[in-house]
């Protein structure tokens, strides 16, 4: 497929035009031109080497993450804490669920490639435990439903997690391969599980209150019934 991208003018004609229709409307914007959480960024303005377009590759990943919100928003309604909405991730193109256990976490290191520390400090503010879909990186080029906590407490990694999933020590989280769930009899019922156990492990060794925070599993976009 040949490269396809607009030119400098068109962009900055875009670029303006989608400003001032959020202006128009009482929104204040600007746009950051810098990629985040990627080595060596290129302003997007400048780059001329990230240009090529795969449309059946792009749908095929579109796909993925379609049916990884459905689980992951069942997921989400089995807690009464904090909790983010399933929501996707700009830099490094992940899906993403987390939960919060309320208590403040240790100032974070951060130091994440192409990001703001003001950014990585605010979202790791407080201790959490976070999966998602991610579809892979040179350094891990292998797409992936992943589990961390942050701050890791100790004894998360030697926790019992859903059998075919893996602790992946170079990135310091629980990893089931994509291919594994594809390929499962119950897609749903294995990432759900998943999903449960890695966060299990995450409460159990980090304290968390787990009778308060928990509920059943209700129905996305349903009031619960008290």
């Amino acid at each position: 497929m040949a490269g396809k991208f607009l030119s400098t003018s068109a962009r900055e004609v875009l670029d303006h035009r989608f400003i001032e229709l959020l202006n128009g409307i009482g929104v204040a914007a600007a746009i950051q031109e810098m990629p985040n959480e990627v080595p060596n960024p290129i302003p997007f303005s400048q780059d001329r080497t990230h240009a090529a377009y795969d449309p059946a590759a792009a749908h095929r990943f579109w796909r993925a993450p379609i049916q990884a919100d459905r689980v992951f928003k069942l997921f989400r309604t089995g807690f009464l804490g904090k909790a983010s909405p399933v929501h996707f991730f700009w830099g490094s193109f992940d899906l993403a669920v987390t939960r919060f256990s309320g208590r403040r976490a240790p100032l974070h290191p951060g130091a994440v490639p192409g990001l703001p520390d003001a950014v990585t400090r605010e979202a790791y503010s407080h201790e959490v435990s976070s999966a998602g879909f991610w579809p892979g990186s040179d350094a891990f080029p292998q797409a992936a439903f992943y589990s961390y906590a942050y701050p890791e407490p100790a004894g998360f990694r030697d926790r019992p997690v859903t059998p075919g999933a893996r602790l992946e020590t170079a990135l310091g989280e629980f990893i089931l391969p994509y291919d594994t769930v594809r390929n499962a009899l119950d897609p749903d019922a294995l990432l759900l599980d998943f999903l449960a156990t890695t966060y299990a492990a995450a409460a159990e060794t980090g304290g968390w209150d787990r009778s308060g925070l928990e509920c059943p599993f209700g129905v996305p976009g349903q009031v619960r019934q008290i």
